[in-house]
């Protein structure tokens, strides 16, 4: 690409500011393994907040003094019905060893592409990841591609890591700019770095920060940054 050079100063910054940094660094959705159904973590701050906090907010099944073990016989039965979801969670659990769970990379990977085959996005960006780590890029793209077709922001901007290591500056570009626009902060930020070094156009650069910061806008709300807020509280010990 040939552009004519660029600094950070002509950029308006200060609507970045408005950033998804922490929503971005937080999975916002979590799986109920008596029901197989999914939630938003604003909506599941809500539900506990309106004083059910014992209970599904799908089938309102009591969740008191439920264990590690009741969960994996939960996802495992979810697993036998094929549920893609449950594949990706309980495949979660033996590769980083949660819920009680001996560390089986085997079975967390068989899990997860059992998940991929059933159209779970994120069974295939676990796998994007799994392929990274391990030095295969031909599967590593190939899995990050699916979950981005799917709609995972995350495997998107992978994408154009991929292509910018290979050389690819359009391509990453491209990809990085649809991420960004749906909102994906470290994609924003990967295009603002771009721009300075003359890859990404002033007008290109506007664009796509105005259709962040309404991406970002649309994602936030309260209950999700109150949520987000208990997490990091959780993590921090507080």
């Amino acid at each position: 690409m040939s552009l004519p050079p660029a600094t950070i100063t002509s950029v308006p910054i200060y609507d970045f500011v408005e950033a998804n940094e922490e929503l971005a660094n937080k999975a916002m959705e979590t799986y109920a393994s008596c029901c197989g159904k999914s939630i938003c973590g604003g909506c599941q701050y809500s539900f506990h907040k309106s004083g059910n906090i014992e209970n599904c907010p799908f089938c309102k099944a009591d969740l008191r003094g439920k264990t590690d073990l009741d969960r994996v016989e939960e996802l495992m039965k979810r697993v036998e019905v094929n549920d893609a979801g449950a594949m990706y969670v309980l495949g979660n659990s033996y590769y980083h060893r949660k819920l009680g769970l001996q560390q089986d990379r085997a079975r967390a990977i068989e899990l997860w592409t059992r998940a991929a085959e059933l159209g779970s996005s994120t069974a295939h960006f676990a796998l994007g990841v799994y392929y990274d780590d391990g030095g295969d890029m031909k599967k590593e793209k190939f899995h990050n591609e699916a979950a981005a077709m799917a709609g995972h922001e995350v495997a998107r901007f992978n994408l154009g890591y991929i292509e910018y290591k290979s050389g690819n500056v359009e391509r990453a570009v491209k990809h990085w700019t649809i991420a960004a626009s749906a909102g994906h902060h470290t994609a924003m930020q990967s295009l603002i770095a771009s721009f300075e070094r003359g890859f990404v156009s002033r007008d290109a650069i506007d664009l796509t920060l105005t259709a962040y910061n309404n991406s970002c806008a649309e994602m936030r709300s309260k209950a999700r940054e109150n949520y987000t807020q208990l997490s990091m509280n959780r993590i921090d010990g507080r």
